[in-house]
């Protein structure tokens, strides 16, 4: 759940010297809690949560932040905890702020992994990603920022590997907030980072390019692993009830409500109207901002398969 003093900081928009402090799930695995809000220059356009995992051998960074900029200063704030360096990095996500450092790091020498579904994602949004936060955060912040998929994708659904003693499980369950999404478990320590996969506090979103029904399913997926902490793509690290209540029941409700009024011929504008008031999910941030659109979208994904 939700603790007071991360619930007071969710209410503003915390500035990235804010978000870089590093937060502990256990000795070893340790996360930056993003903002809840849009990206902004204050957030430095890191409102999604970064994990990292330190081993005897070297830390293995889960996401690589939206610039150059934000990449050097992650570099820097790991070093505050440990002298291993970053020698891999895994993307989650094709979402700009997921992976648009990973030139920083491959300049380092670490190694990028990623699944070709995901890499395959990332160059084709890169040019619109970076026009858009270009445009949004300045050039200045973006400044030496150059789109970097991973070079060597993985051409699997799976990748586990092994690094000082830690088992690291990429796992692809279906597409989500876009499409080559992954869930990665650490099924030793019962953690897993779900990117977008997850939402929590907030309102997740729903894109023209999202698939609302396969996240739903990644989301059943990693729900069976039945982890003891979940880190989602936005919101803090949470238990399984929690993310359940925030995405699983949100996914689940609108899924098969959508549904019914495909198969009983209700058009978009009478389920937009019949689900728009949803008051146990009002507690997600932007709820005001996305819940009708979401609707809207679920609506015509999935009537062009009905």
């Amino acid at each position: 759940m939700v603790s007071p003093l991360s619930a007071t900081m969710a209410d503003e928009d915390r500035p990235i010297e804010h978000i870089l402090k590093p937060r502990a799930i256990t000795e070893q695995i340790h996360y930056f809690y993003g903002s809840l809000e849009n990206r902004t220059q204050a957030n430095q356009g890191m409102n999604n949560n970064v994990g990292f995992v330190i081993t005897d051998k070297g830390v293995v960074l889960i996401d690589s932040g939206p610039s150059r900029n934000v990449a050097q200063r992650i570099e820097q704030a790991v070093a505050g905890l440990t002298d291993q360096p970053i020698t891999h990095v895994i993307n989650l996500g094709s979402q700009d702020h997921r992976w648009l450092g990973n030139d920083h790091f491959l300049s380092k020498g670490a190694e990028i992994l990623a699944l070709e579904r995901t890499a395959s994602t990332q160059a084709e949004f890169a040019r619109q990603h970076l026009e858009r936060l270009t445009t949004t955060l300045g050039k200045a912040v973006m400044a030496g920022t150059k789109p970097r998929p991973a070079p060597a994708p993985i051409a699997a659904d799976d990748h586990e590997f092994e690094l000082g003693g830690v088992r690291f499980k990429m796992v692809y369950a279906g597409d989500a907030h876009f499409p080559g999404d992954i869930l990665l478990h650490l099924p030793d320590h019962g953690v897993v980072f779900a990117g977008d996969v997850v939402y929590t506090e907030r309102m997740l979103g729903i894109h023209p390019w999202s698939n609302p029904v396969e996240q739903l399913k990644a989301f059943e997926t990693m729900a069976s692993w039945e982890p003891a902490v979940i880190v989602p793509g936005h919101g803090e690290a949470t238990d399984l009830a929690t993310a359940q209540r925030d995405t699983g029941d949100y996914l689940t409700m609108l899924v098969r409500e959508v549904k019914e009024g495909l198969v009983h011929w209700e058009t978009l504008d009478e389920v937009v109207t019949r689900l728009a008031d949803l008051p146990e999910f009002r507690h997600l941030r932007h709820y005001d901002d996305w819940h009708r659109m979401n609707i809207n979208r679920i609506y015509l994904f999935m009537e062009a398969d009905f």
